[in-house]
């Protein structure tokens, strides 16, 4: 039986646990670096082959840094009744602390959460240790985005619990003190996948695009491309008041996981960037998440950058594609979320048919150039986390953090790349090779 994608070559499990302290550093770590990289991944105990990769279990990287030191690298898995072999779906229902929490983590109110967005949030140590799943005192009733939103003006954190039984979304906004203030369930949802979405300065905005719930597909996802299922951005004002206003507007069939950013335009419209893929790339992608035959040479195939104009008074929708290099994991200087940014960042990846290389990208909004710093033979780089440099005047200046996979020299590196120019200013080795993974985030030390 041929192997399943999601447990070979970058993506291949790492089989247990270990710390490693004082690694080696090539060129020079800024001081300003002082704090914690986060990666989650998905990586099922030795034996366990999962049906989906992202039914796998999460295990989280950490790489702590200290005013120019690479203290430590630790790997931990997610300590949730599913590592364990607990099932989600019980006699009573679903049972929302059976999680993989191997989708993203993030730290909110100086509490380090890993996210999937099937379940509650699993709370860990700042050593990367699980405390246990985390509602919210109580006032979380459903599942939590693996995608919230930190505003970068008020501290707030919204995000969304989606589910393909009614109540279909349900938003949610915490104060900077980690307190639910505010939850609605929000009218005209769908049970299409919502994995990601965006906040703007006075909007909220979900997507639900051609993929749906389809109670056949037994891979533990129970989610299809449906060419009936219509395609739509809902965009909602923010505010107590703001469900009752919502208004959804068509798109072209399709399927976005990431949003890069959107925010209110000159002319008031919204404007929607993220990678997408259609039904070919869906399709090309979702057998190489379930191990199928007929599926692309990497996970997400055909996916390429996207943007959207909603003009709010018109009811019209821009939509065009605005790249033509397969993307994924798109970030950007979270200063300017929910605002107009110049510039954002992805991974790029080889075409459906496997040519072109991995590689960091950086895209200028203004002039419509790109920029990649291109990773080398064999070598996949992960989501390309921001971090303001001490100082900074300009949008770009800062760095960019990325845990390469290396599999000619089975090893992996932390590349601290300069966010400007993309060169390489640090080089952290690391202990061992870092199963490639999902989303991550940088945790300062005064953040916890």
């Amino acid at each position: 039986m041929t192997a399943k994608p999601y447990l070979t070559g970058h993506y291949e499990p790492v089989a247990d646990e270990l710390t490693a302290t004082d690694l080696t550093v090539d060129g020079t770590l800024p001081p300003e670096l002082t704090g914690r990289l986060i990666r989650n991944s998905h990586n099922p105990k030795p034996g366990v082959t999962p049906t989906h990769w992202f039914k796998g279990s999460g295990m989280v990287h950490g790489i702590r840094l200290r005013e120019g030191r690479a203290e430590w690298y630790r790997n931990r898995w997610i300590q949730t009744p599913a590592l364990d072999g607990a099932p989600y779906m019980t006699e009573h229902g679903p049972d929302l602390t059976a999680s993989t929490a191997g989708t993203h983590v993030i730290e909110h109110a100086g509490r380090l959460l890993a996210l999937c967005e099937a379940n509650f949030p699993f709370e860990l140590t700042p050593g990367l240790d699980t405390v246990g799943p985390y509602d919210f005192d109580g006032t979380l009733r459903s599942a939590m985005t693996a995608h919230p939103k930190s505003d970068p003006v008020t501290g707030e954190l919204h995000f969304f619990g989606s589910s393909p039984f009614p109540p279909y979304l349900v938003y949610y906004v915490a104060d900077a003190d980690g307190h639910i203030t505010h939850s609605a369930e929000v009218p005209g949802a769908g049970a299409a996948l919502k994995h990601d979405f965006a906040v703007t300065r006075n909007h909220v905005v979900f997507v639900e695009g051609t993929v749906t719930f389809d109670p056949t597909e037994h891979s533990g996802i129970p989610y299809s491309w449906q060419d009936e299922q219509p395609a739509r951005i809902g965009v909602m004002p923010r505010g107590a008041q703001g469900t009752a206003a919502i208004r959804w507007f068509p798109i072209e069939p399709g399927n976005m996981l990431h949003v890069a950013n959107a925010y209110e335009d000159t002319h008031g419209r919204i404007v929607l960037e993220g990678p997408t893929v259609d039904r070919e790339g869906f399709r090309l992608s979702w057998n190489w998440w379930v191990g199928a035959p007929g599926r692309g040479s990497e996970p997400n195939t055909r996916s390429y950058n996207r943007r959207w104009t909603v003009d709010l008074s018109t009811g019209r929708v821009d939509e065009r594609v605005i790249d033509d290099l397969a993307i994924e994991f798109p970030t950007l200087n979270e200063d300017y979320l929910g605002v107009e940014n110049r510039y954002q960042y992805a991974v790029s990846f080889p075409d459906q048919h496997g040519f072109g290389g991995y590689g960091v990208v950086k895209y200028d909004r203004a002039t419509g150039g790109r920029r990649i710093h291109q990773a080398g033979d064999a070598r996949l780089p992960s989501e390309a986390v921001f971090v303001p440099a001490a100082g900074a005047t300009r949008e770009d200046d800062g760095y960019l953090l990325t845990v390469v996979s290396d599999l000619k020299q089975d090893a992996s590196q932390l590349l601290v790349l300069d966010a400007a120019g993309l060169d390489t200013i640090a080089t952290v080795h690391l202990p061992r090779r870092v199963t490639a993974g999902i989303h991550g985030s940088w945790i300062p030390d005064a953040h916890l």
